[in-house]
């Protein structure tokens, strides 16, 4: 699993712990939710931290929970 792969398995997880979609977590967070789209239909390779933290904000996490998930700290290289 690669960075891209990570952050995209955890929103996924985040959203589905939380009982939000990815829309209504970015529009909470004061972003437009096409940035996480793109990202998961592979449009977008390299996500911006601005953006994995709106969609934190959105949810209510902190990015340290955000990235709190043990595939962190293993993974490849992009």
């Amino acid at each position: 699993m690669n960075t891209t792969e990570a952050i995209i398995k955890r929103i996924k997880e985040i959203c589905e712990q939380s009982g939000q979609n990815i829309c209504d977590a970015c529009l909470k967070g004061g972003k437009s939710p096409s940035a996480l789209y793109d990202l998961i239909k592979g449009r977008t390779k390299c996500p911006k931290v601005s953006t994995v933290k709106s969609f934190c904000q959105g949810v209510g996490n902190t990015l340290a929970q955000f990235f709190d998930a043990e595939y962190f700290d293993d993974f490849d290289n992009d």
